[in-house]
């Protein structure tokens, strides 16, 4: 009779002399992750958790656009007035975005995210009741600020959710999908909204959803923490926020006060200074807002190029369609918002299927057909007049939503897979503050262009606005030829040596 040590080492020590062939018994078990532990109806609810508030999110970053005019109307703004409505959310949301990630790995991402919801729905509260044009801007930066905290929060609470390489990169494809399809559907909804309300209820609307996201969260999602939280940066915060600000209010105020006044030129300087100071602090902290080292690397790099130029395009394009419309051709908002349901379709469409191409064969083939649908769908309105036909118009809307619903899932994956899992906060961070930067710099371009344009002249006005529609599509091109090609689901050998190095 054998007797068995005593001692657990000497007893796998013994068990593989007896058995060779037998695997050693489990030692104690290391805790895990509690989100590893999620049952399969867990983690999709936490998905759907996260899309709710993605979907809000994304909604209010172009729902107003169609509201424009009647916000206009009710609080005497003028064309430059209502780009600040507009980008006064997008800047701050950009701006904070990648603290937000870093404070979400520090102190937990529920509880950031939890944050991020309250906030944005007591801004929302001040939006609706806003007085005058100056409370409504102001209201609007603090919805931007509650927004930063859930948009890469949200991203990764997902990631960390979802341990399966293969599943995470399907739960990204969703991800992204629901996040383009709000934005995208933001002037239909603003459009019904207005049908029968004013234009205060395109923040009412937010209440009843941020509650809900609220108490869901609650209830079904887990609290993670990065194993080693990033410090703050609070001297390259205050650099991107300036730099960002000096950038789309020359774009805004620049066509007003003249490009080559003192105030634009000053304007152009501190901007350089900033970009400037921003690299140089950068470089040399030890824990970066932004790693310039990053943008070393191609994939990285151009997964953030190309998410600035979707957003260019989409915003451009939403933003020249409500004025186009309402102004030159008389629409009503209900209209206008229909108008763009082709768009909305094709992201709807292509988003997820987008999201399944880029599990099978990897980023590119989905970034080739979104940069081909934007190029087409921006150059159909290069010749644009008063006249132009509606059948045409609503062709060109439906290629842009294709283009728009091809591009977001495989830059968003890109960009999450070019960071290991620990830093997924950062990664998301860093997209999606590049696609709020393009939808900052669509709004101010596109206003620009039109600013002080007359109902007849708005048409020929817009036209260098669908040039750059098409040219973000040539750009997209450009970005999927240094994309991987290999599929979202490495074999784990590379995986893991990716994440290593």
């Amino acid at each position: 009779m054998t007797t068995t040590p005593a001692d657990p080492n000497a007893r796998r020590s013994a068990l593989r002399k007896t058995h060779p062939t037998a695997p050693p018994p489990p030692g104690p078990p290391s805790p895990p992750a509690r989100s590893a532990g999620l049952s399969a109806r867990r983690r999709r609810t936490v998905l759907a958790v996260c899309c709710l508030s993605m979907f809000v999110v994304g909604l209010d970053t172009t729902v107003v656009n169609v509201g424009l005019p009647a916000i206009g109307r009710g609080l005497g703004v003028d064309t430059r007035g209502l780009e600040w409505v507009v980008d006064a959310y997008t800047l701050v949301l950009a701006a904070l975005l990648i603290s937000s990630g870093a404070l979400a790995d520090r102190f937990g991402r529920r509880r950031v995210f939890q944050c991020g919801l309250a906030v944005f729905g007591a801004a929302s509260l001040l939006c609706a009741l806003a007085p005058s044009a100056g409370v409504l801007v102001a209201a609007r930066a603090l919805q931007g600020a509650g927004a930063s905290m859930l948009s890469p929060v949200a991203l990764a609470i997902v990631v960390n959710a979802m341990p399966d390489p293969k599943e995470r990169a399907r739960a990204i494809g969703v991800w992204a999908s629901v996040f383009g399809l709000s934005m995208a559907a933001g002037p239909v909804t603003g459009g019904m909204l207005l049908a029968g309300l004013d234009w205060r209820a395109l923040f009412w609307v937010n209440v009843p959803v941020v509650v809900a996201a609220l108490l869901l969260s609650a209830v079904f999602v887990p609290e993670s923490r990065a194993p080693r939280a990033r410090r703050l940066d609070p001297p390259g915060q205050v650099l991107l926020a300036l730099l960002l600000a000096l950038v789309v209010g020359v774009l805004i105020e620049g066509p007003r006060v003249g490009w080559t006044s003192p105030a634009a030129l000053a304007g152009c300087a501190g901007a350089v200074a900033a970009a400037a100071g921003f690299v140089r602090v950068e470089s040399r902290r030890p824990e970066p807002l932004v790693d310039p080292r990053l943008f070393a690397r191609p994939v990285f790099s151009g997964a953030v190029v190309g998410a600035v130029a979707v957003f260019v395009a989409l915003n451009t394009a939403l933003l020249l369609n409500t004025l186009y419309l309402q102004h030159t051709r008389g629409w009503t908002p209900l209209a206008a918002g229909a108008a763009t349901l082709p768009l909305a379709l094709g992201a709807t469409v292509c988003a997820p299927w987008s999201g399944r191409m880029v599990g099978r064969a990897g980023p590119r083939p989905p970034l080739l057909l979104a940069g081909a649908f934007l190029t087409a769908g921006g150059l159909c309105l290069v010749r644009l007049t008063p006249h132009t036909s509606v059948v045409l118009l609503l062709a060109a809307y439906g290629l842009v939503g294709v283009g728009f619903g091809f591009a977001n899932a495989p830059i968003t994956h890109t960009a999450v897979e070019g960071l290991p899992p620990a830093r997924a906060g950062v990664a998301g961070a860093i997209t999606s503050t590049a696609r709020q930067l393009g939808a900052a710099l669509g709004i101010a371009l596109a206003g620009g262009l039109v600013a002080g344009a007359g109902p007849a002249d708005l048409a020929r006005a817009a036209r260098p606005g669908w040039t750059v529609v098409a040219a973000c599509g040539v750009l997209l091109l450009a970005v999927a030829r240094v994309s991987r090609s290999e599929g979202a689901a490495p074999a784990p050998g590379r995986a893991t040596a990716r994440r290593e190095g």
